[in-house]
């Protein structure tokens, strides 16, 4: 494959052979809708970019934890990247295999570590003496032997945004090279540890190749240094961070550059990508409410908001909107603006996009694309707003596979004083 699959959304009014307004009409906005061939091709694109070697692709949940996508890739043979209890349950539940299962993270804790052992995951990412020696204690409990590997802080700046870069000395992620060494040979002589390989994580939405090289050769040479020392290495997990969009390189070209750095020592390669797999493959469908004309910018108000897509707000994340299904008839009639799509939060940091060149009428649908990752899954309730649905489309098919909240479902949990 010399190319990655194209974007499940090309002109705003189809995902697959679904219209988007009647994806709106059946199930009101604002909504997440998925694209299940394009999630199959990008876990594809990974699974043939390795396939010159031993490899095993782990989603990374935290991107997108829907149980309907992580059956979808399961189905596919993927294996799984987790960061707590909730998503390996997550992935119990929609069918994965718990030995495919890595468990990453710097704040396990004790009851994950233990039912982690428990159900069998095949590896648990160490990121500090700490925590090895919490999971030590953890197997010895149980009475099993825990698979862990060393994950090591590289020192590389990935360039992007300072709440996704997770590769540098002031990061909180990994441990350095001294250290995972020294912890790799204390794991190798205890009886409750077995220690299985070395992993890194430099970043998100990275957008060169060349961070990963430097990551891919640091990480190469400190396993040869291992392994020199009489320890045993069974694979190599260089993480995730492969960016989405035009500027990003082909997935080919990502798998190519690791194998040719590892060569033809005898070590597995595990990546495990999150965005690049779901982020083009969603879309958040929203609704224009009203259009304001302010002194200085337009306003389109829609129903989603940033408690429904955070990115945005939190990242300063850029996402193309484009207008739903409007015909150019209609659209003669309308005058051209750049507006600010923002929602209904008390907050001035709730937009989802801004400048964007559209022509718009209130009661139009947009779409935020490239919106599959990060989109739902940081979801929450602020302002007291209930979280928005989620839809699979497979081919002429729409699976609903998440209820919109109710008002309800908000108070389900809490208690006047003296009820409970």
């Amino acid at each position: 494959m010399n190319q990655d699959p194209p974007q499940a959304i090309t002109d705003g009014a189809y995902v697959e052979r679904v219209s988007l307004t009647e994806i709106a009409e059946q199930f009101g906005t604002p909504i997440y809708v998925y694209s299940r061939a394009m999630l199959e091709a990008r876990w594809k694109a990974f699974d043939e970019a390795f396939s010159g070697c031993k490899h095993r692709i782990c989603y990374a949940v935290k991107a997108c934890s829907n149980l309907a996508v992580l059956n979808i890739l399961s189905s596919l043979g993927s294996g799984f990247d987790i960061v707590s209890g909730g998503e390996l349950e997550r992935v119990l539940r929609a069918g994965g295999r718990a030995d495919r299962v890595v468990f990453s993270g710097v704040g396990k804790l004790a009851a994950e570590i233990e039912r982690a052992l428990k159900v069998g995951v095949g590896c648990l990412n160490i990121e500090s003496a700490a925590e090895l020696r919490a999971v030590e204690k953890a197997a010895r409990a149980t009475g099993r032997a825990a698979a862990v590997s060393l994950r090591v802080n590289p020192e590389v700046d990935a360039g992007t945004h300072d709440y996704i870069t997770t590769g540098t000395a002031e990061s909180k992620f990994g441990v350095s090279a001294e250290e995972a060494t020294e912890l790799y040979r204390y794991a190798d002589r205890s009886e409750q540890l077995n220690p299985v390989g070395l992993s890194c994580h430099i970043g998100s939405q990275i957008t060169r190749l060349e961070p990963f090289a430097v990551a891919a050769e640091f990480l190469t040479k400190l396993a040869d240094e291992v392994t020199a020392q009489g320890c045993t290495i069974r694979h190599l997990d260089f993480g995730g961070g492969l960016g989405i969009g035009e500027a990003s390189p082909a997935v080919s070209r990502y798998g190519g550059l690791l194998m040719e750095i590892v060569g033809n020592r005898p070590w597995d390669i595990w990546v495990e990508p999150g965005r690049a797999i779901v982020g083009e493959a969603g879309l958040l469908l929203t609704r224009v409410i009203y259009l304001k004309h302010g002194k200085h910018k337009h306003f389109a108000v829609v129903d989603a908001g940033m408690n429904d897509f955070l990115r945005p707000a939190l990242y300063q994340a850029e996402h193309p909107v484009v207008a739903v299904d409007v015909d150019a008839a209609a659209k003669s009639l309308r005058a051209m603006h750049d507006w600010d799509v923002v929602g209904s939060i008390c907050e001035s940091g709730d937009f989802l996009a801004r400048d964007c060149r559209l022509s718009l009428a209130e009661g139009d649908l947009v779409a935020v694309l490239a919106a599959g990752a990060y989109g739902f899954s940081m979801a929450g309730n602020y302002n007291s707003r209930p979280r928005p649905a989620e839809v699979v489309v497979d081919g002429a098919q729409i699976h609903l596979v998440r209820l919109r909240e109710t008002f309800a479902d908000l108070m389900s949990g809490e208690r006047l004083v003296g009820e409970g």
